[in-house]
């Protein structure tokens, strides 16, 4: 009889544990996204749930601007972009904004981070030779080296493949005048074999690759009015290019869902820049943030067993979920 009171204890509690541990990955399947706001008078990163709640500063640093987040993919750290040391520099910090460092370091401009798939590297954009080029270095900011050789023009904006062969990137390579005409070109991570993907009479810019590795989310202008520019995806291979928003108004900064299925973006469309998300395929288009001045450049992480940012704690019994600043 003792014997089956403590057998049946125990099946009860491994099915409590069971329990607990499936709303524990349903909790921490929530989702997040960085982004860029000036709501507290200067450039900060923040970071929200994606559903546009709890926005938190992570950078806190009202003498400096902070810009471009890009969150590693395995949701550890942030990399991003700030003056602290006047002109651009690339800095990095855990996902709940602690233990910053910088990891360029240098008396020129660096930006564009971009975080490998295995979050062991960075490609990021440097004018250390003068001219903007795409460079890589590993995630402590060591081996630092060239990728492209464009000495005339500008090579901006990469962003790597889901498989970590390839790196997209923004080039006026091709043309003669560098603002008018953008291109979006791919070359494999080590800057050889460099290829051409779209080719437009104005700008292509700012590519993001989809999580599953078929096609490149990026922002075109058609026209050549600067205040009208759209979200398109396209093949990885620059086919079957189409619009997911066509307005009339400023939309850029596309980033994936880790899933997949939506995409966040900035868009001016309420006369000041806020985070939008849609699904992939452009619809059920939805505001998330709603600053009077602005909300810019989001990045999106998620995993089903991430770390909770800024210091949340999550208590969870049944369908409970309390969060505690």
């Amino acid at each position: 009889m003792h014997w089956r009171y403590n057998l049946a204890h125990f099946l009860l509690a491994g099915v409590v544990v069971l329990v607990l541990t499936l709303l524990m990955v349903g909790v921490d399947a929530q989702a997040w996204i960085a982004f860029v706001s000036d709501r507290d008078g200067n450039r900060e990163i923040y970071v929200i749930d994606d559903n546009g709640r709890n926005p938190q500063n992570l950078t806190n640093s009202p003498l400096s601007d902070e810009m471009q987040p890009s969150w590693s993919p395995d949701g550890k750290r942030i990399a991003f972009v700030s003056t602290r040391e006047e002109n651009w520099q690339i800095y990095v910090m855990d996902a709940n904004g602690g233990n910053l460092r910088n990891l360029t370091d240098n008396a020129h401009n660096d930006k564009s981070p971009s975080w490998s798939p295995d979050s062991k590297q960075i490609a990021f954009v440097s004018d250390r030779d003068w001219n903007d080029e795409i460079y890589v270095m590993d995630a402590d900011g060591k081996n630092q080296h060239r990728l492209t050789q464009n000495e005339w023009n500008i090579d901006w904006q990469p962003s790597w493949s889901p498989d970590g062969r390839h790196i997209v990137f923004v080039s006026a390579k091709d043309r003669e005048d560098l603002l008018e005409f953008l291109e979006i070109y791919v070359m494999d991570t080590d800057g050889k074999n460099q290829q051409r993907l779209t080719q437009n009479e104005h700008v292509d810019w700012q590519p993001a690759w989809s999580p599953d590795g078929k096609q490149i989310a990026y922002v075109v202008n058609r026209n050549g009015v600067l205040d009208n520019f759209d979200i398109c995806v396209m093949d990885t291979d620059g086919g079957n290019p189409r619009n997911l928003t066509n307005n009339g108004f400023f939309e850029n900064y596309p980033s994936w869902s880790p899933d997949g299925g939506r995409i966040a973006f900035a868009s001016n469309r309420d006369s000041n820049f806020e985070i939008y998300v849609m699904d992939a395929d452009g619809s059920n288009q939805q505001r998330l943030t709603n600053n009077l001045i602005y909300d810019t450049a989001p990045a999106w992480f998620g995993s089903p067993f991430a770390v909770t940012p800024a210091g949340k704690k999550f208590t969870i019994w049944g369908w409970l979920k309390q969060v505690n600043q």
